[in-house]
């Protein structure tokens, strides 16, 4: 009981524990929950994480890239509250907030080229003539 109880207090279940066991599960878990495979993730993190990189500080350790990168996945795949993915991944709803916005903007800039945004404006003029 006491090395049991000693193990939980200094080992928190986190967000990368969480992906790193949805990455091992063979049941394809992973590319349920973001909706994407593991390959394809580690592609896309490849060519943003120097945008979404953080630093550490003396007050607190910075999220890594890659839970960055999967509750950006998530919420773009459930379209979950920034609530209810503060509770999952165990950040504040402000920071799940700041993470999505980062890593958006930061597929727009590093994809810009392979993928397609849609220009609202010139759309509704083709529809208008």
């Amino acid at each position: 009981y006491y090395t049991l109880k000693y193990v939980c207090i200094f080992f928190r279940y986190n967000a990368t524990n969480m992906l790193c066991d949805l990455n091992i599960d063979p049941s394809r878990k992973f590319e349920n929950f973001c909706r994407m495979s593991s390959v394809d993730s580690e592609h896309i993190l490849k060519k943003i994480g120097p945008y979404i990189s953080k630093n550490d500080t003396n007050m607190r350790e910075c999220i890594p890239i890659k839970e960055r990168l999967a509750v950006t996945l998530r919420f773009l795949a459930s379209g979950d509250s920034f609530k209810s993915l503060s509770y999952l991944f165990k950040f504040s709803p402000q920071t799940v907030s700041r993470c999505v916005a980062d890593v958006c903007k930061a597929l727009i800039l590093e994809l810009n080229d392979e993928i397609k945004i849609c220009n609202y404006k010139l759309l509704k003029q083709l529809l208008l003539n």
